[in-house]
């Protein structure tokens, strides 16, 4: 079955997941690393789950997104393990800051790229309708799913505009950079959220009745070894202060 970039048609490639197992995965990787909930217990496991964007990019055959994560959190995370222990002062608090930022918000920023790169409007809809979301949850994320891939795809056309005109840095009109990027910015996404809202009116999103789907959604094994390994990472910042509270954990 033909898919979508969340816009039109897409190839399948790679690894296919089911599109609660990635919302499953943003959630557990926004609240544990992104936002570092369980503490010093969930080193190990908070380092795994850093890898886990790199891996499910790789098998998406998105293999330059994947290698410029691992690249970028590599460099961050060594120079937070290798380098920070040795500054003081301002220094110290700047790098603190700077590789704390970068190695909390990379995975996260990455797992939401896989997801938005490898689903489709339908998809998002359906799994979403079987969790029973309310539709003041769906809809807006139906949006902004495919709200700011498109985004993207207009800045990239504005700045392929700006390279033929000779408008860049360091040019003879370098200092117009900001009026002819700024300005179409704006009115494009102005326009694109017109037309989304347009879209989500069309496909029925806010009717009182169900709507119908051709999706065929199912957990295959790579979901369920990635839920199961979502449940044991929750398993794990629950019952980690217990047990060192009882003494079995030094």
């Amino acid at each position: 079955m033909a898919r979508e970039f969340l816009l039109s048609k897409k190839t399948e490639q790679g690894l296919r997941l089911d599109p609660r197992t990635k919302l499953l995965l943003i959630f557990i990787i926004s609240i544990f690393v992104m936002g570092g909930t369980g503490g010093e217990a969930m080193g190990l496991i908070r380092l795994v789950l850093c890898v886990v964007p790199a891996i499910l990019l790789l098998t998406s055959k998105q293999c330059a997104k994947a290698v410029g994560y691992i690249a970028v959190f590599s460099v961050f995370y060594a120079v937070q393990i290798y380098v920070l222990p040795h500054l003081t002062g301002i220094l110290n608090f700047l790098v603190l800051f700077t590789t704390g930022f970068f190695c909390r918000i990379l995975p996260s920023v990455a797992i939401a790229a896989y997801a938005v790169k490898t689903t489709t409007v339908s998809e998002l809809i359906s799994g979403m309708e079987r969790i029973h979301m309310p539709k003041e949850v769906t809809i807006p994320l139906t949006v902004m799913f495919r709200f700011f891939p498109t985004v993207f795809q207009e800045s990239e056309a504005i700045s392929d505009a700006m390279k033929m005109r000779g408008i860049k840095l360091g040019g003879k009109k370098s200092s117009k950079i900001l009026e002819y990027k700024l300005i179409p910015m704006i009115t494009c996404s102005v326009k694109i959220g017109e037309e989304l809202s347009a879209a989500a009116i069309t496909r029925g999103l806010g009717a009182p009745v169900k709507r119908t789907n051709i999706c065929q959604l199912k957990f295959n094994f790579a979901d369920v070894v990635l839920i199961l390994f979502c449940c044991f990472v929750v398993f794990w910042a629950i019952a980690s202060p217990i047990i060192s509270a009882g003494g079995i954990l030094p």
